[in-house]
């Protein structure tokens, strides 16, 4: 067993694939109350996460099974960061539903437990799942980003992502505005 999932403080965050999380029959029971209540806590704290209130309970449930379902199929990856199990991050890509665009996937969500912040838990989150995209054949794998979230930004370019587009105050939270920007990891390109 990976060391970050056994007792005792560990500084690096175990990172499970849905295989992994789904053969520890405890922590796929628990997966459902503890994504919500980290996404609900991130979205009550301004997130950028798609959502402008916390999502419910039901809401999380059903994302993360539609997410696991498509997994086997090779549609989907899913990766949870635990530290000390304690999940505090998930991530996911979902491969696109239109034919013409059935080779590439997006990369939708990257949530990390705001106490988990610093400790390269959402770099963990997305370097797996940039891995799983490449394993499964992916070409491209693209993202969009609020553009004032500059932390994931970098991180993103940080990891081979490049910009192709921007949609200036595009997304709408009250009367706040914010650019919505396209980034691209292309597959195809890297040898």
């Amino acid at each position: 067993m990976n060391p970050a999932m056994t007792s005792g403080e560990t500084t690096e965050p175990a990172i499970l694939d849905a295989m992994g999380l789904t053969s520890a029959s405890e922590l796929e029971a628990q997966l459902v109350e503890s994504a919500h209540q980290i996404l609900a806590d991130l979205v009550r704290g301004g997130a950028a996460l798609g959502w402008i209130e916390p999502p419910s309970r039901d809401e999380v449930a059903e994302l993360l099974g539609r997410v696991l379902s498509a997994v086997p199929a090779g549609d989907a990856a899913l990766r949870v960061a635990y530290l000390d199990r304690r999940l505090v991050g998930l991530g996911y890509w979902l491969r696109y539903s239109r034919p013409t665009h059935r080779p590439h996937a997006d990369l939708e969500k990257i949530a990390v437990d705001a106490a988990a912040h610093g400790r390269g838990v959402g770099r963990a989150l997305t370097a797996a799942l940039i891995t799983d995209a490449r394993e499964a054949g992916i070409e491209v794998l693209t993202l969009d980003a609020r553009g004032d979230n500059t932390n994931a930004l970098h991180l993103y370019r940080s990891l081979g992502f490049t910009e192709y587009g921007r949609l200036p105050d595009f997304v709408a939270v009250g009367e706040h505005r914010y650019d919505k920007v396209f980034y691209m990891l292309d597959f195809r390109q890297q040898g």
